[in-house]
């Protein structure tokens, strides 16, 4: 890891990709469930930061592959550090909704 790569955000875009060319990964958005309902990737669930406890409920499986966004990558940041240290292995976060250029679900 050079200097300047502190300094890169993830590519959300990118991350959906991965995420979807991985075999029972989720895709996990942890804003509110207001902001989810104003539009979210298809195919996400959500679950939100103050709810991560939950997660289990989400993600019975803590070897499943996660991808988590939020709305500008600071909430899928925290999210990613508490989904470690409650055992899930295979976590990443992906950045924000914000640079997304997809399409999006609305509920």
């Amino acid at each position: 890891m050079g200097f300047l790569d502190f300094f890169k955000t993830p590519d959300i875009n990118q991350g959906v990709k991965e995420c979807r060319a991985t075999p029972g990964a989720v895709l996990l958005d942890v804003r509110t469930p207001q902001e989810y309902q104003g539009g979210h990737i298809p195919g996400s669930k959500n679950l939100p930061l103050q709810a991560l406890n939950q997660a289990a409920a989400v993600i019975p499986e803590k070897i499943t592959p996660v991808f988590v966004y939020c709305y500008s990558g600071s909430r899928s940041s925290q999210a990613v550090g508490k989904l470690k240290k409650m055992g899930y292995l295979y976590i990443k976060n992906i950045g924000g909704i914000s640079s997304w250029s997809g399409e999006m679900e609305y509920e």
